[in-house]
């Protein structure tokens, strides 16, 4: 193996073990900034160490040693935390105990369900409420996404610099609120859940639809969303709506290939070839759907939601889509979210089960929402049904005005066309 390989194959095991890495540290030295700092300590040993020594047979137990005697050192000269120097002298002591007493197996055991806990108390702590949403989403995805800042930056079209102050400020009042590492108490775990959840879902909804940019898509976003699911749901495996997101993330996820077209112009749910829909993607989703409905989770926001996306996914041809059933669950959604965007779409719903003026006389209701004032999909959703109505003049200025207040260039590009056809055809 070359040194190329070796610095590779680092950064690879690198990736793969922070959050693992974070997560143990935090534990430990009960601060996340430093926790962050211990890890890439480790990881500059390793650039140094392995080049020479070869990759160790277990490199993440390789890095979490040196990190904790690098904490320990740090707790050392700073002269603090009396008990955490020795809670960590005696866990490694522990480990080299065991090690020399030939009971590695079951230390490992002992250390998967330490990570398996500390993992969870992580995001937790990367999601908790008292930071700004944009704070949860980027620190989310440095500690447990494993991204850099420069991929964050670029995955949201953000300045990196910005990227990198909203990731400080997040530690510094994480620290300075003395945020625990533990799991919430019962009476604030619905709260901090919700939000755990809502920043995993952000950040799907990005990869899946980007707010920005020239691309209509972010696939590694919807990845690094779907990986924190899934690993949430294995560490939170009695919580209905983690399976639930879980779900709605698989099946939207299946339709990746056929949502964007060799020039990356979008292709519509219902002009899709659902032969290029993923089929395990959508047995995976289908089962974690049962898992939240088993649990007694079928009207949370994040079931509902999957449950729609499961009528699609069940629908051989968009013919065969049973548009009654999806107006059906987007009316229990919005009772379940009050919100008027589910609305809107129980709208869509409404016009492929009753026909396009029974959705349209919804829509109309939502023109004054304040909440969708600058929400792009109103004029374009009204301008579908006002075309299919023959209105076309009417339909062709939703058109122009959903592009205006769109960011997507992509999506620009379709809805001044469909304005343009509106008006030749009017």
């Amino acid at each position: 193996m070359t040194a190329l390989d070796v610095e590779r194959a680092i950064h690879t095991v690198f990736r793969m073990e922070a959050a693992r890495l974070i997560a143990g540290l935090t534990r430990v030295v009960r601060d996340v900034g430093l926790a962050e700092e211990l890890a890439q300590d480790a990881l500059v040993a390793a650039l140094e160490h392995w080049p020479s020594e070869g990759v160790p047979d277990n490199p993440g137990a390789w890095l979490m040693t040196t990190a904790k005697r690098r904490a320990l050192d740090e707790l050392r000269r700073g002269k603090r935390l009396t008990r955490k120097h020795e809670e960590l002298g005696h866990e490694l002591e522990a480990d080299a105990l065991a090690e020399r007493a030939g009971v590695v197996q079951k230390l490992d055991e002992k250390l998967d369900d330490e990570v398996g806990d500390d993992l969870l108390r992580l995001l937790f702590i990367a999601c908790h409420p008292i930071l700004p949403t944009e704070a949860r989403v980027a620190l989310t995805l440095r500690l447990l996404g494993g991204l850099t800042t420069d991929e964050i930056a670029r995955a949201f079209l953000t300045p990196e610099p910005t990227i990198a102050q909203r990731i400080v400020r997040a530690k510094r009042s994480l620290a300075e609120a003395r945020v625990p590492f533990e799991m919430p108490r019962s009476a604030a775990l619905a709260e901090r859940l919700s939000s755990v959840l809502g920043v995993i879902y952000l950040i799907f909804n990005e990869g899946y639809s980007a707010t920005a940019g020239d691309d209509l898509m972010r696939p590694s976003l919807c990845e690094d969303a779907l990986r924190l699911g899934r690993i949430l749901a294995e560490l939170a495996s009695n919580e209905p709506e983690v399976h639930g997101l879980v779900a709605l993330m698989e099946l939207q996820a299946s339709r990746t290939l056929a949502r964007v077209g060799a020039s990356g112009e979008a292709i519509l749910l219902l002009e899709q070839n659902r032969g290029r829909w993923d089929q395990l993607l959508i047995r995976r989703g289908l089962l974690a759907l049962g898992r939240a409905e088993q649990l007694g989770g079928a009207e949370g926001p994040y079931a509902l939601q999957a449950a729609i996306a499961a009528c699609h996914a069940r629908a051989r041809t968009a013919e065969a889509t049973d548009w009654a059933q999806i107006a059906a669950l987007y009316a229990r959604l919005v009772v379940a979210t009050q919100s008027p965007i589910v609305e809107l779409n129980r709208a869509v719903a409404v016009a492929m089960a009753e026909g396009p003026q029974a959705g349209l006389c919804i829509i109309d209701a939502l023109v004054q929402e304040p909440a969708l004032a600058s929400y792009h999909l109103l004029p374009s959703v009204r301008g579908d049904l006002l075309e299919k109505l023959g209105r076309r003049a009417e339909a062709a200025q939703q058109f122009e005005r959903a592009a205006s207040l769109t960011k997507n260039v992509r999506e620009r590009a379709v809805l001044l066309g469909r304005a343009s056809a509106c008006r030749d055809g009017a």
